[in-house]
């Protein structure tokens, strides 16, 4: 599938980060060791690495990329995301949908995977960029808050209107990477993004969806059907 590696990519380059910043912690703690005339305690050393290692661990884990098993059939809208569905209501969406539409708003802990789907396939219609706060995720408001980018789609299966994703920041996410760009065309289930660290994905639906998900459920990227949709 495309895309796939990317997280990986993204963890390699977060590991030479903080080897970079452990190399330098231990050299300061070498240089500080000369002028007080003593050497750094094995103690200290271990904390080091250890520390080091529980964070390569935990990114490890953080970045891992599942493949989705998408399920078959025309008009269902899989899981953009991997979390649990905390907000099920209507709202106002201009940019894609046009008006009022249907929202369902999945929240990612850091323990879930962190890369997002499409949730139908055909065409993506916008990929926009909006500076905001990085309020905690969990809190609801961090939906119109924090900084987002929206990915709009036009489905194909069947010719119903648009859907539209929303990334969400949240209070230790601070970095959202899209791998699509306007143009593209997409498959129902495909990689599309990665968001770094706990975070919030809404989902955006035509009012003549039904949303066949519940408040507490928890759901699967790609995998999990969220919606039927009627062309």
């Amino acid at each position: 599938m495309k895309h796939k590696g990317k997280a990986k990519a993204a963890f390699h380059r977060m590991m030479l980060k903080a080897l970079a910043i452990s190399g330098a912690v231990a050299l300061l703690m070498v240089v500080v060791g000369h002028f007080m005339g003593r050497g750094i305690p094995l103690a200290g050393w271990m904390t080091l690495v250890g520390l080091c290692g529980g964070f390569a661990l935990f990114a490890g884990y953080f970045f891992r990329d599942p493949d989705a098993e998408v399920p078959p059939g025309a008009g269902l809208v899989v899981s953009p995301a991997h979390g649990t569905v905390d907000v099920i209501d209507e709202v106002e969406e201009l940019s894609v949908m046009g008006g009022r539409c249907r929202r369902v708003s999945i929240f990612l802990s850091v323990f879930n995977v962190h890369v997002q789907q499409a949730p139908v396939a055909g065409t993506v219609s916008l990929v926009r960029h909006t500076p905001g706060q990085f309020l905690n995720a969990l809190k609801l408001e961090s939906a119109a808050l924090n900084e987002n980018v929206v990915v709009g789609f036009r489905s194909t299966e069947p010719d119903c209107g648009p859907v539209a994703i929303k990334l969400i920041t949240g209070l230790i996410a601070r970095r959202i990477i899209p791998w699509v760009h306007e143009g593209d065309t997409v498959a129902k289930g495909e990689r599309v993004s990665l968001i770094q660290f706990g975070s919030r994905v809404d989902l955006y639906l035509p009012m003549a969806a039904r949303v066949t998900v519940a408040l507490g459920d928890r759901v699967v990227g790609g995998e999990t059907v969220m919606a039927r949709l009627e062309g």
